[in-house]
């Protein structure tokens, strides 16, 4: 399979591109970050951008010089900048530089330099880089596959119901879908990924020791996507299995977990109150691969992986997504841009009146205009209740809605 084009972001840097803010891609490793970077750079290279005015250099790779300090890639950097015209420096994976943060400022700071820079963890935007940058930077979040994209890659045009179950079963990262011929290669793929992101993201850069407990909460997080938790229940859960440990350390653990975006978290959101709610929350997997090899492929759990595939197509098309509160009834997802809300419930199947009727009532308890989504995968036509529209879960991830 060739590399094929990922629109939402590649359009998302051509619209930054020579603007005067840092371009920061986000993501969990083998997302596709180092990708969509070489894919800009012949976009500018196709633009006509001279190959001497642009300065790659991917940190993971052997080839690299092993920089110790910030001023080492600066030297590195320098001789190799055009003297005329716009330079364009894209630095893949610079967390691994000491004191990195001095280097961004520095090129950022001079008119002819245009930054790109990536990371595999959230530490990238905290503490000194915010600092120092000081609003003068744009996130780019990079997810692994949607399902549209898995589609468009796989030049899909129908049988959705079996692309979809693959799509869950092998997961969404780019790399996956060349090993689909060859599946037995997958789960060594994704427990390859699986270790390095618990090694290398959480385990080394928060300088935690304990292998095995960081392990116990992301399996517990994995096997209660879709459920609201809080950290001290988790830290119950986890004392009663015989592993001993306190709310204070499981906090920082889900800290670590989710800044290595293997996990998304969920605030929820008070609809009536228009306030995020401080007790509770929900986290989704970044992958259903990784999932399916960190608890095995459960059946069951159709509805949930739905819901947590529908949460990350909407972190893709909306700035802030919530899960809903309203009058002791949850509504599975809230969307806020702006001050305009969207509220969608996802359900596997609403055939029976008795699950209809569930589903629906959360939604219809809500008085006011603003739109109102169901998404299930029954295949029946497209309905609407009450101004409730009732879609198709693939039309819905197609984005054909």
């Amino acid at each position: 399979m060739s590399i094929f084009r990922r629109s939402l972001y590649l359009d998302a840097l051509s619209k930054w591109r020579d603007k005067d803010v840092i371009k920061v891609l986000t993501g969990i490793r083998r997302c596709g970050k180092s990708t969509l970077l070489e894919l800009f750079r012949e976009d500018l290279l196709s633009s006509g951008v001279a190959e001497s005015s642009i300065v790659f250099i991917n940190f993971e790779d052997p080839d690299v010089p092993d920089f110790k300090v910030w001023r080492d890639v600066w030297e590195y950097i320098k001789p190799r900048l055009a003297a005329n015209g716009r330079n364009y420096v894209f630095l893949d994976e610079i967390q691994r530089v000491d004191e990195f943060e001095k280097l961004v400022d520095g090129l950022s700071a001079r008119k002819n330099i245009d930054v790109y820079i990536t990371g595999s963890n959230a530490h990238l935007l905290s503490g000194e880089l915010t600092t120092y940058l000081s609003g003068r930077y744009v996130e780019i979040a990079v997810q692994p596959l949607s399902f549209a994209e898995y589609c468009q890659a796989k030049n899909v045009k129908g049988d959705y119901p079996r692309h979809y179950s693959n799509y869950v079963r092998f997961g969404s990262f780019p790399y996956s879908l060349t090993l689909e011929d060859e599946s037995e290669l997958i789960p060594d793929y994704l427990d390859g990924i699986y270790n390095t992101v618990l090694v290398k993201d959480v385990l080394k850069r928060k300088r935690l020791s304990d292998a095995g407990l960081v392990e116990r909460v992301a399996r517990f997080l994995f096997d209660n996507i879709g459920n609201v938790s809080s950290v001290r229940n988790i830290a119950g859960v986890i004392s009663n299995s015989g592993i001993k440990t306190n709310a204070n350390t499981v906090d920082g653990y889900l800290d670590a977990l989710c800044q290595a975006y293997l996990f998304r978290k969920a605030q929820r959101f008070d609809i009536r109150g228009k306030e995020l709610l401080q007790t509770g929350c929900k986290y989704y997997a970044a992958d259903l691969g990784l999932r399916a090899r960190a608890l095995g492929h459960r059946v069951g759990d159709t509805g949930r992986i739905l819901e947590n595939i529908v949460y990350l197509e909407l972190l893709r098309r909306s700035a802030n997504v919530f899960v809903g509160q309203h009058d002791g009834k949850e509504v599975d997802f809230v969307t806020r841009d702006g001050g305009d809300l969207h509220y969608f419930q996802v359900s596997e199947s609403v055939r029976s009146a008795e699950t209809r009727a569930r589903e629906y009532a959360p939604l219809l308890a809500i008085r006011d205009n603003y739109p109102k989504t169901l998404i299930t995968l029954d295949e029946e036509p497209r309905a609407s209740l009450d101004g409730i529209q009732q879609i198709n879960a693939y039309e819905f991830l197609l984005n054909k809605s």
